[in-house]
């Protein structure tokens, strides 16, 4: 979408030159006379943002994914042979239009060749009724031969071509269903993985050891993806390393001896697994309330034998089917939805801006977030945490036995901030109790659990994506930190005092901090310098003015910041620059205030930035995506994210140069 700035801030374009232009902002945003040119931008985001709110309260915006979601939604369907055809066409053309120039599909715009991705989208075509003649088709698949051919393909894909019969069984790792039975004791365990890693092995334990075929009535193939013939192939496996082939090594005995597994057991154990599934389904929210989990789930009980009919199958089937975004000539599915995340995050920029409007609007967030929290719903979080009372929001509309602590403490903030907090002070505290009691033994916190740390496991066939565990991060502690130490209860000062070492500890040494969550150093510094403003750190700390220093130089000439995914993939490329963004701008421009430099060239410069590409419609747009699902492995476009990021930044920036406090 091409960027139209408001009339207003047409002037700030005339000069392109970066001190130019800033040096006029600023004499144009700090003179009263003229300040109203930054009241307009910020009274038209505003207004726009809140006219995205609904009736209940909320905001949702649309949380997009690379194509491999969305080619499993047609391979889905045609697994079932439950084949929707003009959603599938509708699907064929949101994935024909992103194919790019390398001719696969990257893992975000503007990305790398993808193999596993490709294979998927071209499968998905192919079997939507696109030719492999067809010029589009002959372009991905010559780049799918040249990096090797499906047989390279990650974990999850060749589990899907085996489902479809493209590939035999040993090409999968070996992850029977017995897999359940397994003490907590033993290496491996269901407990000692992360929540998504759970939801999405379970109901493929049961699909991996039942091995189905899929309908797929058109009987479509793909084995002009090979470049050895997938009954002939021999090297599904390339792990490096001693422990990767030791594990392979016990891959190959599990192999040999799952003829000699009695019946009884593997039905005891498949029980197990049903039972799970069903305990968690989460009705019309689905399995975990991510696309993947929520795939296997409807397949296992299709297999299992549940009628088509069956309540159960029924809600799963819908799940999915919320996730869709329809228009009128294309469509896509979400790998989840993110409303509890959208609404906490737009409560806060509404806060920042403080009129009577904004601050209706987040009391209206913060109530309907209010009747979201999780008290004393089951949780696997409890197996580490028995004694502790629950009090934390999850991602999505429901999914009760995942509520995550980077929701929990983001609300905790809003709500404490809220000009009438006393109404929310029961909710904050079971909030807060819930935080401190999910830290983690090294000082850090996690997204969903408590030292989910067993890194070996990393190492099994099954874990080729590095991403089977959720252990502490920089970006998510520092939402911790923020949401303790505005309040300063006094019984929270020792975690708040472990978790800042935690920080201090995770810094590079160039000055950024890692961003799990959100692209990327940018993310997690901003995330930081906050978390120690809220904690009193000083601002001429030498850890913050390294940060600062970091974010200085990452400035781009037209004022903002930016950074790319790529950055996870190669680190040393954090010390380049990469076209700006307005989320970035915004995130940096926070992190930059929260270090007292609300002041400096570099702030004018960056809300320049954010005014001058604000467009018509009082918001902004990028096509970049905005955060790693799994750094490396699968990436995400929150949409909100061009929404209150900017508009908070901005209303930061009128807040503390007028109030004289930018420094």
């Amino acid at each position: 979408m091409t960027r139209t700035p408001p009339p207003a801030a047409n002037a700030l374009l005339a000069d392109s030159r970066p001190q130019a232009r800033s040096d006029m902002l600023s004499l144009t945003l700090t003179r009263h006379r003229d300040s109203s040119l930054l009241d307009r931008c910020i009274a038209a985001a505003c207004d726009a943002l809140i006219g995205r709110q609904n009736s209940r309260g909320c905001w949702l915006f649309e949380l997009e994914a690379d194509c491999t979601i969305p080619s499993e939604y047609i391979l889905m369907m045609h697994f079932m042979d439950e084949i929707d055809t003009q959603l599938e066409a509708k699907i064929a053309t949101h994935l024909r239009a992103r194919q790019a120039a390398h001719g696969g599909w990257p893992l975000y715009h503007n990305g790398d060749f993808d193999l596993s991705c490709t294979v998927k989208a071209y499968y998905a075509l192919k079997i939507a009724g696109d030719s492999a003649q067809a010029p589009h088709m002959v372009r991905a698949r010559t780049a799918i031969l040249q990096h090797g051919g499906a047989a390279r393909a990650n974990v999850f894909t060749r589990i899907a071509l085996a489902l479809f019969g493209q590939l035999p069984w040993r090409g999968v790792p070996y992850i029977p269903v017995e897999i359940m039975l397994l003490p907590r004791w033993f290496p491996f365990h269901l407990d000692k993985v992360s929540y998504w890693s759970r939801t999405v092995m379970v109901p493929l334990l049961i699909l991996c050891t039942r091995r189905p075929v899929a309908k797929n009535p058109r009987q479509v193939d793909i084995r002009e993806l090979f470049t050895t013939a997938p009954e002939e192939e021999r090297h599904y496996f390339r792990r490096k390393g001693f422990l990767a082939k030791a594990f392979l090594a016990f891959d190959h005995l599990g192999r040999m001896i799952d003829p000699l597994v009695p019946p009884p057991i593997r039905a005891r154990a498949t029980r197990r697994a049903e039972a799970w599934m069903l305990e968690r389904l989460n009705g019309e929210d689905g399995l975990g309330a991510i696309f993947p989990a929520m795939v296997n789930a409807l397949e296992a009980l299709t297999i299992l034998g549940y009628a088509n009919e069956d309540p159960r199958r029924v809600a799963a089937r819908r799940a999915l089917q919320n996730l869709l975004v329809v228009k009128s000539s294309s469509a896509y599915c979400q790998p989840c939805v993110s409303p509890v995340w959208d609404t906490a995050l737009a409560c806060l920029a509404m806060q920042e801006v403080g009129s009577a409007t904004a601050t209706a609007a987040a009391v209206r967030g913060l109530d309907w977030l209010q009747s979201r929290q999780l008290l004393d719903e089951p949780g696997d979080w409890r197996i580490r945490r028995p004694d502790l009372r629950g009090g934390g929001w999850a991602f999505q509309y429901a999914n009760s036995y995942y509520p995550d602590l980077d929701d929990t403490a983001v609300v905790a903030w809003a709500m404490h901030q809220a000009q009438d907090a006393a109404g929310y002070s029961q909710s904050l505290t079971r909030a807060l109790d819930w935080l401190v009691g999910m830290q983690s033994s090294n000082g850090g916190f996690g997204s969903f659990d408590a030292d989910n740390t067993h890194y070996y496991l990393n190492e099994i066939p099954f874990a080729d994506h590095g991403a089977l565990l959720d252990p502490p991060t920089s970006d998510v502690t520092a939402r911790v930190v923020t949401a303790l130490a505005r309040v300063g209860r006094p019984e929270d000062q020792e975690a708040l005092d472990r978790a800042i070492a935690y920080l201090r500890n995770e810094q590079e040494s160039t000055g950024p901090w890692f961003g799990r969550w959100g692209t990327n150093y940018i993310y997690g510094t901003w995330s930081v310098l906050v978390a120690f403003a809220q904690a009193g750190v000083s601002k001429e700390d030498a850890a913050v003015r390294r940060a600062v220093d970091w974010l200085t130089a990452r400035q781009n000439a037209d004022g903002g910041w930016g950074e790319s995914n790529d950055t996870y993939a190669h680190c040393a490329l954090a010390v380049g620059k990469s076209p700006s963004t307005p989320y970035q701008s915004a995130w940096a421009l926070l992190g930059l205030f929260a270090a007292g430099e609300a002041g400096s060239h570099v702030a004018r410069c960056g809300v320049e930035y954010l005014v001058g590409t604000q467009q018509a419609d009082g918001l902004w747009s990028d096509p970049n995506f905005t955060a790693p699902g799994f750094p490396r492995v699968f990436y995400l476009r929150y949409h909100g994210y061009c929404g209150y990021f900017p508009l908070w930044a901005l209303a930061a920036y009128r807040n503390l140069t007028r109030l004289g406090t930018a420094h």
